[in-house]
């Protein structure tokens, strides 16, 4: 099974459509084919960044939706604490917990539609950087 780090634009893009390759990424860790590795302070980061306004806006769901959905995934996430942090490794910060993440928990990939901000970092630790569509039965 494949332990995979997810970024946040992975998680929103999943809300926005029900028929894209990150929804079907998420359906594969409903189904327990993939595994989402996360630190509390990325788990956080999904919960900010659903919540805001203009992200209810766009995906459709209340508070309590959100809640509902988090829980879900919460119930599938294998927790990774950090012990090292190689910071800075790339250029927009809010990004390094993505990338320690996936370092720390000894990913198979990270998961982002940012490849181009990740792949040279995630190179330095060998780390595999995919997009929704590119895991195995991604449209599964």
């Amino acid at each position: 099974m494949h332990r995979v780090v997810l970024d946040t634009s992975i998680i929103v893009a999943a809300l926005r459509s029900r028929t894209g390759a990150a929804n079907a990424v998420m359906r594969l860790v409903a189904r327990r084919r993939l595994v989402v590795i996360a630190t509390p302070a990325l788990f956080l980061e999904y919960e900010d960044v659903l919540k805001r306004s203009e992200q209810q806006a766009a995906h459709g769901l209340d508070a309590s939706g959100i809640d509902r959905f988090l829980a879900a995934l919460a119930s599938a996430v294998e927790p990774i604490e950090v012990h090292f942090h190689w910071r800075p490794q790339l250029t927009d910060p809010s990004d390094e917990m993505v990338l320690e993440a996936a370092v720390n928990g000894r990913a198979d990939a990270l998961v982002t539609h940012n490849v181009r901000d990740f792949a040279a970092a995630a190179a330095r630790f060998g780390l595999r950087v995919a997009k929704p569509a590119e895991l195995p039965g991604p449209t599964a």
